[in-house]
């Protein structure tokens, strides 16, 4: 089982924090925006006397709204066809679980959300990584390039659009390139739509657009980003092929049910979607441009603008991210300041890739981003004095 890319620095950046240093995050997609307050007016105003367990489809006020906000964007399920989820994660796990064996394979495209990997462990199911690259927006490869990594064991393609962690935004032409595969191969697409409406330079196309391979879809969603209640820990599992949903719901049986507030907690975004998001998404936008304006000024970075989500994977002149990070963290400091970023090597399954390369969450104010880079500049000028000479 990996370790998180993501989060394994945390523990040292909460003990440099104790000695007196300013630690900018940028290793966690953990928005820095205010909750909206009509959150916390469904978890006050709760008025049952007994918090009691929910159905384990989920209960039926948030699956209508699910089944609304997913017929705002443009995406039709009937609600039996809905299975509210303990957040995205479980959405994954139990997609992965419901279409694999043991010893099964899933393809993903690497760099790759780090957590796919863990999930794909808790399964015992192999993932099969497909190299993309840096120099043309992390795109997909060609339809025969990806071909070659499908085995007898190959069950499905599991990807995110937009992407984590490269803020890739896949075309239709793309998508079709796996439409094509899955239905000559019989695998299951499962699409992580988690960032939909973070999309800056491309327009989003659902996988649900591609009626030809309506039962081999499984659609992964989350509340957490577009909303900004990470905490919250609400998700969603839809799909048309009813097999699947009758397997997920005998997962969902076996935990029980998902938070019973939480879930009425979200009602109210997910009826109103675009008065929550659309503010979250220009303010994204605006920081997206002003961290790739700050990289320009660092000798020796490399990095593509991401088209969506609220992510960069950057090329570092260095030849080891994560000691350079974790050098950051425990000994550098600028004005008794440093930054913590999620070292790429843990988003690639294959060994020795994205050594040089960092995740970099751009989840703060502005001036903090510019400052952040700031120091990013001045420590790698310090590093490399120390250590490349």
């Amino acid at each position: 089982m990996p370790g998180s890319p993501i989060r394994k620095l945390a523990a040292l950046a909460e003990g440099r924090k104790k000695s007196g240093i300013h630690v900018y995050h940028l290793n966690i997609g953990q928005p820095d925006l205010p909750t909206a307050p009509k959150v916390l007016d469904v978890i006050h105003s709760y008025a049952e006397k007994t918090i009691a367990y929910a159905p384990s489809n989920g209960l039926p006020r948030p699956l209508t709204a699910w089944k609304r906000y997913l017929d705002h964007c443009g995406i039709h399920f009937d609600e039996h066809e809905l299975i509210i989820t303990t957040g995205g994660s479980e959405a994954i796990i139990f997609a992965i679980c419901a279409v694999c064996d043991t010893d099964s394979e899933v393809i993903v495209f690497e760099p790759t959300y780090a957590n796919y990997i863990g999930f794909a462990g808790i399964a015992h199911v192999k993932v099969r990584a497909i190299p993309t690259s840096i120099e043309n927006g992390f795109h997909l490869p060609p339809e025969a390039e990806i071909e070659r990594f499908i085995t007898d064991r190959t069950r499905a393609i599991l990807f995110c659009n937009p992407a984590n962690p490269t803020g890739t935004i896949y075309s239709k032409e793309e998508l079709q390139r796996l439409v094509n595969l899955a239905q000559k191969h019989g695998l299951f697409l499962l699409s992580d739509d988690a960032y939909r409406e973070f999309a800056y330079d491309a327009h989003v196309v659902s996988i649900e657009d591609f009626p030809e391979v309506r039962d081999r879809t499984i659609l992964l969603d989350s509340c957490s980003k577009r909303f900004n209640v990470c905490g919250v820990r609400i998700g969603l599992l839809a799909s048309h092929n009813q097999d699947v949903i009758a397997t997920v719901l005998k997962f969902g049986q076996a935990r029980l049910s998902v938070a019973t507030i939480e879930q009425l907690a979200m009602v109210p975004l997910l009826e109103d979607p675009e008065t929550y998001t659309k503010p979250l998404v220009e303010e994204f936008r605006k920081r997206r441009d002003a961290v790739c304006e700050g990289l320009k000024s660092i000798p020796g970075v490399t990095y593509y603008k991401p088209e969506g989500a609220f992510y960069i994977t950057i090329g570092l002149p260095v030849k080891d991210s994560e000691h350079f990070s974790k050098w950051l963290i425990e000994e550098y400091e600028d004005h008794q300041e440093t930054i913590l970023l999620a070292p790429a090597q843990g988003f690639y399954a294959t060994r020795g890739k994205g050594m040089n390369e960092v995740r970099l969450a751009f989840m703060l104010k502005i001036d903090d981003l510019k400052r952040s880079l700031v120091i990013l500049k001045n420590a790698l000028e310090v590093y490399r004095d120390k250590f490349m000479k």
